[in-house]
């Protein structure tokens, strides 16, 4: 990510990570997300490239990026994984500072990219993408958001520049890098799949276009008021978050404000980096999660069932704990299979002057996980030897069952060092994982495959899944991005606890269909479930 004095913003922000499985062997590959330096830009030197893990089966991955054409090779963000022309392989949409990549799936472990052709590489500074079909013909639409217009790269931006000393130049009086306050944001992109390989950008006519220019670094399609719609939600950098509404007739409605979602609990805009989403305490509901800027802390939003959203970190006991942490990635996850969601953050500075100074805060950071103890969530010790005791400057984190072991496992992009592959030790003895020889050793799981219909998307992003037991309903809703510039598993995956059987599952397609399915009675295990078909077991 360019120089380590990072005196451009562009040097600063950072890449994601996307888990996905592009060659259909049942198991997670992972692809990395790669930064550049100007002197790649000016040709002088070659880019960096990203790196696309095959997941061996053996606990080990074989970088084939050059092999599968996706290395990328320009200055990137963001990736996210859908298979936008339903033919049953995953492609990847790549982010980047300058013209995007749409990667096609080729189904021989190779990939082309037809972002020109398909009139999705907008070429300007893009950052944390989504798919989702927002007006249900069943085919994967795209939302870009836009972060900032850098039409020369260090012109008036450079610390001790012309433009270093007004207030967007400084951090406690000290030079920094400019932005994004004083600079002119990107706008953001809704691209309506027209079903023949290219697409429409319909920013405009949907309402989404972003007219005033904020910030845009994550966004997520996902259903907020439970009427069958995905809706979009957008974290945008020191300006109001957006929620658009979805009218169900290809357009939205601005809710941002009105829902309580534009801003935290104290009426202010936030640095929004990361949006992470899940039922929090089994209402039904879909809660958000947001990371945002050091000396602030992370709001909690909760979910009324309308799509009306009160900040309750402070409620939950969470929001002080954030404050000397600069956070990226998030999500919602369930890490030791007792049923319930578990949060996690990472974190990193933008500025490495931070280092030089007794302000309480770091340029490498560790992540947070807090665990939530049915509904109430407690921050989990950074335990010695630990994953959650190593420090970097993380930026995008996806999680995922790498191992199809039933456990979930997190994968962190890093600024200027290697990746975090963060190996789940839940049930491992004392000596093994710290904090986790308190957890139980006989928790369940189950995992679903969905596959959608012929009026839903293939893959079927934007399905919600309902599945009850232990005397409780758990939500899951299949997503594409939200964690900063990154994309998770696809499988569901529930965590059971102490039960031993399932007593109902309810899925609800894209198309809006509803199907309930006979709960299967082997658990610990994988199932896949076609679109109106009964859920069949698989091997990893």
């Amino acid at each position: 990510m360019g120089t380590p004095d990072k005196q451009l913003i562009l040097e600063s922000i950072g890449s994601g990570v996307a888990l996905l499985d592009f060659d259909n062997d049942g198991w997670l590959d992972i692809y990395l997300v790669n930064g550049s330096t100007l002197d790649a830009l000016a040709g002088k030197e070659a880019p960096p490239q990203a790196a696309l893990f095959h997941n061996n089966h053996d606990g080990t991955f074989s970088n084939v990026a050059s092999k599968a054409g996706i290395t990328n090779d320009r200055w990137g963000f963001g990736a996210v994984a859908g298979d936008f022309d339903n033919d049953g392989w995953t492609d990847v949409y790549v982010s980047n500072y300058g013209k995007n990549r749409l990667y096609r799936n080729n189904h021989d472990g190779t990939f082309t990219d037809i972002a020109e052709k398909a009139g999705v590489a907008v070429d300007g500074w893009s950052t944390g993408s989504t798919w989702g079909d927002y007006d249900g013909d069943g085919k994967l639409d795209l939302f870009v958001p836009g972060y900032i217009h850098v039409a020369s790269v260090g012109l008036g931006t450079k610390p001790g520049s012309r433009t270093s000393h007004i207030a967007f130049c400084t951090f406690r009086g000290i030079d920094v890098m400019c932005g994004p306050r004083g600079l002119k944001g990107e706008p953001d992109h809704l691209f309506h799949n027209n079903g023949d390989g290219t697409f429409t950008d319909t920013s405009a006519k949907a309402g989404v276009a972003d007219a005033p220019g904020y910030y845009g670094l994550a966004s997520l399609f996902i259903d907020v008021n439970n009427d069958g719609k995905p809706d979009l939600l957008v974290a945008d950098d020191s300006t109001p978050n957006y929620l658009y509404i979805n009218k169900g007739d290809g357009t939205f409605e601005d809710s941002s404000f009105v829902s309580g979602y534009a801003l935290n609990e104290s009426g202010a805009e936030t640095a929004s980096m990361g949006i992470g989403v899940g039922d929090l305490n089994h209402s039904g509901n879909i809660d958000i999660y947001h990371t945002t800027f050091s000396d602030d802390y992370n709001p909690l939003y909760l979910n009324d069932g309308h799509g009306n959203f009160s900040d309750v970190a402070h409620q939950f006991g969470i929001a002080e704990a954030t404050i000397p942490f600069l956070g990226w990635g998030n999500a919602f996850f369930d890490y030791d299979n007792d049923g319930w969601l578990d949060l996690m953050v990472v974190n990193g500075h933008v500025y490495p002057q931070v280092d030089h100074q007794n302000w309480g805060t770091t340029w490498a950071q560790k992540p947070l996980l807090f665990h939530n103890d049915r509904g109430s969530l407690r921050l989990v010790p950074s335990v010695e030897g630990s994953g959650l005791a190593k420090i970097a400057s993380s930026r995008g984190m996806a999680y995922g069952d790498l191992f199809n072991n039933g456990k979930i496992d997190v994968v962190i992009n890093n600024m200027d060092v290697t990746p975090s592959l963060l190996v789940n030790v839940a049930d491992a003895p004392a000596n093994g994982g710290g904090q986790s020889a308190a957890l139980s050793t006989t928790s369940h799981w189950i995992t679903l495959c969905l596959t959608g219909g012929p009026r839903s998307p293939h893959d079927a992003i934007g399905s919600r899944v309902y599945v009850t037991a232990n005397g409780f309903r758990q939500r899951a809703d299949l997503i594409s991005g939200g964690s900063f510039e990154s994309n998770p598993d696809p499988r569901l995956h529930f965590g059971l606890g102490s039960a031993t059987k399932i007593d109902a599952i309810e899925i609800r397609w894209p198309d809006g269909a509803t199907q309930q399915v006979a709960p299967p009675t082997v658990l610990d295990t994988f199932y896949t479930v076609v679109e109106g078909k009964p859920a069949q077991a698989i091997l990893p």
